[in-house]
């Protein structure tokens, strides 16, 4: 029982995020988001992957944006009022994820599955498991591999600053 003024909330290690990308549940350890917000103006850099559309001025940082449909392999779409960037701590720094929309934060209710080796090595995907929220799949994204990706870049001199 939590103490008099204190919150019962949920474990932040076992509580996730939950969003689309196309027609597929993800889902990111609350822990890791920083702050979901709408799209921001992008700056586009030369020699980046497909999936990097750009940086943007969040706050005064600058943010590597990653769009998840490219990452995943699926067609670009317009940008809808859905559309939302989950902003990820990447350590003393950010990375955007754009997702088509976000639906929920949910608590898990067991260990994550393995994922699945149908379609190619989860690792390079970035998905660390699979959990079951309303009795459907859910993708949960290893947010270091997204981060990994972002300072490699960094270190190859895409970003005009250091991660």
């Amino acid at each position: 029982m939590p103490a008099i003024g204190e919150r019962n909330r949920p474990d932040p290690q076992r509580s996730l995020v939950g969003f689309v990308v196309g027609e597929v549940h993800y889902a990111i350890d609350i822990a890791r988001v920083r702050e979901i917000v709408n799209p921001l103006a992008i700056t586009e850099l030369p020699h980046t992957p497909p999936e990097v559309v750009g940086v943007a001025d969040h706050r005064g940082d600058v943010v590597p944006v990653i769009l998840l449909r490219a990452r995943f392999g699926l067609p670009s779409i317009e940008p809808s009022r859905t559309t939302k960037w989950i902003l990820v701590d990447a350590g003393t720094h950010t990375v955007g994820l754009v997702v088509d929309a976000v639906t929920e934060v949910f608590r898990t209710t067991g260990e994550l599955r393995a994922t699945p080796a149908i379609g190619g090595n989860g690792d390079l995907r970035g998905i660390s498991g699979v959990a079951t929220h309303n009795e459907r799949l859910t993708f949960v994204l290893d947010v270091d591999r997204f981060v990994e990706m972002a300072l490699e870049l960094a270190a190859a001199g895409t970003f005009p600053v250091a991660l």
